[in-house]
């Protein structure tokens, strides 16, 4: 049995009538008496009384048409996912991303491809920058949101948006009024800084200040921002954080630009080179239309 069949039995049994169900199809009428009695011989069942005056439906017929009927429509709507699959229009999308990503465009992100891609199902995972990559090797994801570029031969990192670096300050500090600062002018404040181990980015940081020669005395070692501006907040030292985590504290912190050499920071899609999802490729071409807007 093939798909013509059932396609030639449900245009007969809507026409009744060879002459017009042949023309219907663009065929002539004798191929589409041959199909229909294969049909029939195929499945052991008469569909279709005929005589020299009309056609139609037998009882069984009856019953067979709404099947077919229920089946093609079937068919239909999985060749238009499938479609919409192979052109990343529906499917899924793994996402790993750190809390911190929560405070900067990273939703704004989710929302915008969702509502645009409503056939394509986000799924976001929030974990820290070492498990991201292990989860993305693994397969486990489809990609990191991280702000540090990883260029290997499994997985190649796409810029998504800058995210300078700032300092935030506890709203009673001394240098709170100021716009920006050096790093030296933090020499004799105490640190909220992020777990050497949690990130290639809290290496980095951890690299600035000791390249600047800044006597790091450390109030508190956290492994997420969010802790971070939450202890700034609370009296308990200075951080350096990306600027868009500072995006809802208000009032609450200081937030001083840095600068250019010391805060130049990015925020990176991380994808496996091989064995992508399509859905991807339309979700990185909004992060890229995001990230024009956030330059």
């Amino acid at each position: 049995m093939e798909i013509r069949h059932l396609r030639y039995f449900v245009v007969l049994a809507e026409e009744l009538n060879f002459t017009r169900a042949a023309a219907r199809l663009h065929i002539s009428q004798p191929p589409l008496s041959l199909q229909i009695a294969q049909l029939e011989r195929e499945l052991d069942v008469r569909l279709f009384d005929r005589n020299n005056r009309r056609v139609t439906l037998t009882e069984a017929g009856e019953a067979f048409l709404n099947d077919v009927r229920a089946l093609l429509a079937s068919l239909k709507d999985a060749t238009v996912r499938v479609r919409a699959v192979d052109r990343g229009l529906a499917g899924r999308i793994e996402v790993g991303l750190s809390g911190s990503h929560f405070l900067g465009p990273g939703p704004a992100l989710i929302a915008r491809y969702t509502a645009e891609h409503p056939q394509v199902s986000v799924l976001l995972n929030e974990m820290n920058p070492a498990a991201q990559l292990e989860a993305l090797r693994g397969h486990r994801i489809d990609v990191s949101i991280s702000r540090t570029a990883v260029n290997d031969e499994a997985l190649q990192a796409m810029p998504l948006w800058p995210d300078p670096l700032v300092a935030a300050l506890p709203r009673r500090h001394p240098l709170a009024a100021r716009q920006r600062l050096e790093l030296r002018d933090l020499a004799g404040d105490a640190f909220v800084v992020l777990r050497p181990d949690s990130s290639a980015f809290a290496r980095r940081l951890a690299d600035i200040c000791a390249q600047a020669g800044l006597p790091t005395s450390v109030a508190q070692t956290v492994a997420e921002v969010p802790a971070q501006l939450a202890l700034v907040e609370a009296g308990m030292g200075v951080a350096l954080v990306p600027r868009s985590t500072c995006r809802q504290v208000g009032d609450r912190i200081a937030v001083c630009s840095l600068p250019a050499a010391i805060s130049d920071a990015t925020v990176y899609a991380v994808i496996r080179r091989q064995g992508r999802r399509r859905a991807l490729d339309t979700f990185l071409q909004t992060a890229a239309q995001m990230g024009d807007g956030e330059a």
